[in-house]
């Protein structure tokens, strides 16, 4: 079959989109780890464990939802453990599983860092756009995840 090449608009607009994909999360990693010492990973775990009831996941789901091989979220888990932001707890009903948990320490650095990170957000993004240039960026995104979530 033919192969349906890029405009030139569209190869503008795409490489507009991977310009941004990589220079998004390097700018609010850098801002995060210069102002908290955490990574995005370290903090993208926190507010998952945060938002879970009794702050605490499975780890094959967590591994799941950060898109994360077991692998590398387990030396993840290994530095966050040692910092003392969370802590391994066995499952009950099944022995091979663990949960992931969020310690107390773990609660006050997340609560300490989101201010910074919330405003480098705004800063990096939010900001950037007007607010209905910002809503249509949700929605679009939103439309491109249904799509690959499908696929």
């Amino acid at each position: 079959h033919m192969t349906r090449w890029l405009s030139e608009e569209e190869q503008v607009s795409w490489r507009a989109w991977l310009a941004a994909n990589l220079l998004l999360p390097d700018c609010l990693g850098r801002d995060l780890q210069a102002q908290t010492g955490l990574t995005l990973a370290d903090y993208e775990i926190l507010v998952r464990l945060s938002e879970s009831p009794d702050r605490r996941v499975r780890l094959s789901d967590l591994a799941a939802q950060t898109l994360s091989s077991r692998s590398r979220l387990s030396h993840q888990m290994d530095r966050m453990q040692r910092a003392g932001y969370v802590r391994r707890e066995e499952c009950e009903d099944d022995k091979r599983g663990f949960y992931a948990v969020l310690t107390d320490h773990g609660w006050q650095t997340l609560v300490s860092a989101a201010p910074s990170h919330v405003e480098s957000v705004r800063l990096r993004l939010v900001d950037v756009l007007t607010p209905e240039e910002f809503a249509e960026l949700g929605r679009i995104n939103a439309k491109i995840v249904a799509a690959l979530e499908d696929g």
